[in-house]
């Protein structure tokens, strides 16, 4: 049975990514522009390969696209990291090295260095996967306006974002939430908001 999650995860992913390549650009910026950005709490997470990684410190690209969630989350994750890959595949080589694509475990006890590097490789293998303990996770989602512990209570302690809006934001080399999206965005909203973020003065 985990063979065949795992096969038509994979396959969704595949679709979603082939299919992302159709459609025009919207013409104009999709995502919400925060005139007051949020900004990111110094808090020392670890990345997948054990390495300190805080938001509040090293987004230091010009854009770091942020999403919270966690690896056996059944619809909003992989629909939001599915779109996010496909967004990233839409831009041009300039585009592609300005920006990191960061995913925060909203649940730690499962979400190990490994069972997160093994998951974002099916999206891209550049995505940077980041884990902690629980209240780190959370404070670190706080000073975002993610609310984490808002979320439904998972066995493990962890939290499930599904029953709110789940966003992506998008933060500045000042460590800044300058902007963000919710679970509905397409590839094209995303690549085409991203591509004006990166050109703004």
């Amino acid at each position: 049975m985990r063979r065949l999650h795992h096969g038509l995860t994979a396959l969704v992913v595949l679709l979603g990514l082939a299919l992302s390549a159709c459609g025009s650009e919207p013409d104009t910026f999709t995502g919400t522009r925060l005139t007051n950005p949020f900004k990111a709490a110094d808090v020392e997470l670890a990345d997948t390969s054990g390495a300190p990684y805080s938001l509040g410190a090293d987004t230091k690209k010009p854009l770091t696209l942020v999403f919270f969630g966690y690896t056996s989350c059944p619809d909003y994750c992989p629909m939001v990291m599915n779109n996010l890959a496909a967004a990233i595949n839409r831009l041009d080589a300039a585009d592609k090295r300005k920006v990191d694509v960061v995913f925060v475990t909203t649940d730690p006890a499962r979400d190990d260095a490994q069972t997160l590097r093994t998951y974002l490789d099916r999206y891209n293998k550049s995505f940077i996967g980041l884990t902690g303990s629980i209240e780190q996770v959370i404070e670190a989602g706080d000073s975002l306006h993610v609310y984490v512990s808002d979320g439904k209570l998972l066995p493990t302690g962890g939290f499930d974002l599904g029953g709110h809006t789940t966003s992506t934001l998008a933060v500045d080399p000042h460590h800044q939430a300058v902007a963000l999206w919710n679970q509905e965005t397409s590839s094209a909203e995303f690549a085409a908001d991203i591509h004006a973020l990166l050109t703004d003065d």
